[in-house]
């Protein structure tokens, strides 16, 4: 018999597994997107907003011609005019009769509010006007009167603005103090009166007469409280208020007490004041009286 010897094969080492290395120049397949993903969305936003224009203009014309067909029942004819405002010098007959022509045949749309404010305050007493419409018919106006403060020259009135007015009764308001100067000088004239009777106001003294001549000095006729008296003063071209103060100073001191002797003042010096006597018995016909 033949003897066989048996041999164990050893189990060969595990390798790594090895990887195909992509030869040169081999490109990569990658996957493909659907066609539909590649192709241009389409962009409505466009047809959006021409579809809006359309509709804003539908209702624009749908809206004319409903104003159209409804104008000749909303347009109706001004039955009612109502005037409000503290009137002392002008009265709601007048005021109608002047608007009178503007609403022959007007409407509540076709009233021309503007030509009425226009003439309203062309008429002297009124310094402003506001007017408008009330639904349905109705036009309501409201005034303002000017205020008179004093008169200028012997023509015309001035409000508390320096605005010059006319109206046709100047002889009524004569109590009025009177301001005089060039045409161009309205504001400053009045400006010059409220600052000058403010400070002399708590002298007792009432400004009747203020007068910038033209070569800018200030001459001033004052009452003196009750006594029916008045003075003047002369308070030159500048410094006004220095002046002034200058004067009021003098007075509680030294003059007080000879009011009803005084017949002029002159403020026209740096450092002092000349006073004009009434009476024949004061010393002097014009005495100065220097400040320290």
């Amino acid at each position: 018999m033949y003897g066989a010897t048996l041999r164990q094969q050893q189990p060969a080492p595990l390798r790594a597994p090895s990887r195909k290395v992509a030869p040169r120049g081999a490109s990569r397949m990658v996957a493909k997107e659907p066609l539909a993903s590649r192709m241009p969305k389409p962009n409505f936003g466009f047809l959006k907003q021409l579809l809006w224009l359309m509709v804003l203009a539908a209702l624009a014309a749908g809206s004319y011609e409903g104003a159209q067909r409804l104008m000749p029942y909303a347009d109706r004819p001004i039955s009612k005019i109502s005037v409000t405002g503290e009137l002392s010098y002008i009265s709601q007959a007048a005021v109608q009769q002047r608007l009178a022509p503007y609403l022959a045949g007007a409407k509540f749309f076709s009233v021309d509010l503007a030509g009425m404010r226009a003439e309203l305050e062309s008429m002297p007493w009124i310094a402003h006007a506001e007017v408008r419409r009330v639904w349905p018919d109705q036009v309501s106006i409201r005034l303002e009167e000017q205020l008179p403060v004093a008169r200028w020259g012997d023509e015309a009135l001035l409000n508390n603005q320096g605005q010059a007015f006319t109206p046709r009764e100047l002889a009524n308001y004569e109590n009025l103090p009177q301001l005089v100067g060039p045409q161009r000088a309205q504001e400053q004239v009045m400006q010059q009166y409220q600052m000058l009777s403010q400070m002399l106001r708590p002298l007792g003294f009432t400004i009747a007469r203020l007068e910038l001549r033209d070569r800018g000095s200030w001459f001033l006729n004052a009452n003196v409280g009750t006594t029916g008296q008045s003075i003047e003063l002369i308070i030159g071209r500048d410094h006004l208020v220095e002046k002034m103060r200058r004067f009021i100073a003098v007075f509680d001191k030294t003059l007080k007490e000879q009011i009803a002797n005084i017949a002029r003042i002159d403020l026209r010096y740096s450092n002092g004041l000349a006073v004009a006597w009434r009476e024949p018995a004061a010393p002097t016909a014009a005495n100065a009286v220097a400040v320290k």
